[in-house]
């Protein structure tokens, strides 16, 4: 059985007029049939992830996707500790709620933690996490998969895109501690074009921090910092890795996935909460930044329920906003959409339109897919 066969009627079963559509949002929950259920944690950048999937005979049907904030990627011993207590708290939830054998859990980190531990020469942190998760749950010889950069990006695809839409979409994941995606460019699956940045929505934020004056905390200095930031990141980086990429003459259609896509998607569009991809331009993204710093309150869920036409359920979309809101604070929010921004802004022509979509639930496509891969070896 394909992953991509399977993956998709998980995160896009249909297409409808030019914009992708899923079924429903991966935090409802779906009753337990006869089918192997299993569950895959992911240690990432900014917290541990775990997604519980029930595998049928054509797809896999989400019945959990649940995480934890550590932001591990400061390598601190205060984070590394919380990440320890979250990757076991997790691993003993699929085992002890979800009745899931040790041999149906799989355990990961991410590409963007291994990123950053180079960048800071902390791999040690890591090597000590593994360690001391393999002690805590008692199995010594637990495989904890470092994956690679490209495995994570491919997965991605295969796991978001539908296949209607696989060769003329280039996917980029915006993750926390990097940016990582590519696209298929000749046809087929068996050569997979890897775009990478090493940043993401809370290096870019950190480096913001950093920058900004202990006598000066204001929102207006770490925006002024923030240009800075992301001007230099685009400069630097950004543009070379979307010029060597290719994908601007090749992909049709840009979809992002990551936190930040999912933050932006709700916060923008919360009428579409029940979609697991929004449609959005260039000038709605720009305008959204624009509100971010100079008018906060007007994306919190007591104001965007009360402003927006057409949201079917309010108490839901205003519980999905509060979500929004207790994993990203306004800086952070505005780190994400600024670096979403410079990317958009590289396929934002005024020869040729694109097609910018936003992925909320994009991190059960690569998880869902990397167990689909495993179960396959067994």
């Amino acid at each position: 059985m394909q992953a991509r066969t399977i993956i998709r009627f998980i995160v896009f079963p249909a297409l409808l007029l030019a914009t992708f559509i899923t079924s429903a949002q991966y935090s409802s929950a779906i009753k337990l049939v006869a089918n192997p259920v299993f569950a895959g944690i992911e240690v990432g950048s900014k917290g541990v992830k775990m997604s519980v999937v029930e595998m049928k005979k054509k797809s896999f049907a989400v019945v959990k996707d649940t995480s934890v904030n550590t932001d591990f990627i400061t390598f601190s011993s205060e984070t590394s500790d919380a990440t320890l207590e979250g990757l076991a708290g997790l691993f003993n939830t699929a085992l002890t709620v979800y009745n899931i054998p040790t041999d149906r859990i799989y355990t990961v980190i991410s590409s963007g933690v291994k990123m950053q531990a180079d960048k800071d020469n902390k791999q040690q942190q890591i090597d000590q996490l593994i360690g001391s998760f393999r002690a805590r749950i008692n199995e010594p010889n637990r495989k904890v998969d470092v994956v690679d950069v490209t495995q994570e990006a491919k997965l991605s695809h295969l796991g978001i895109v539908p296949e209607s839409r696989r060769y003329t979409t280039f996917l980029i994941d915006i993750g926390s501690g990097n940016s990582k995606g590519g696209y298929f460019p000749h046809g087929n699956t068996n050569y997979f074009k890897l775009f990478q940045l090493s940043w993401g929505t809370k290096s870019v934020a950190n480096a913001t921090e950093k920058r900004t004056d202990e006598f000066d905390r204001t929102i207006v200095n770490y925006q002024r910092q923030l240009t800075r930031v992301l001007s230099a990141i685009e400069t630097e980086d950004l543009i070379y890795a979307i010029n060597a990429s290719g994908a601007f003459a090749m992909s049709d259609h840009i979809a992002f996935s990551g936190g930040i896509s999912w933050a932006v998607a709700t916060l923008l569009h919360p009428e579409q909460a029940d979609q697991s991809a929004v449609s959005v331009t260039f000038g709605e993204v720009t305008a959204f930044a624009e509100r971010l710093m100079n008018n906060f309150k007007s994306v919190s869920d007591t104001a965007l329920v009360r402003t927006t036409t057409g949201i079917a359920d309010p108490l839901a979309t205003a519980k999905e906003i509060k979500r929004v809101h207790a994993v990203f604070d306004q800086r952070s929010l505005m780190a994400g959409t600024g670096l979403l921004l410079k990317v958009m802004r590289q396929f934002a022509s005024v020869y040729e339109s694109k097609q910018f979509v936003l992925i909320k639930n994009g991190q059960v496509g690569w998880i869902s897919a990397y167990v689909d891969q495993q179960t396959e070896k067994q």
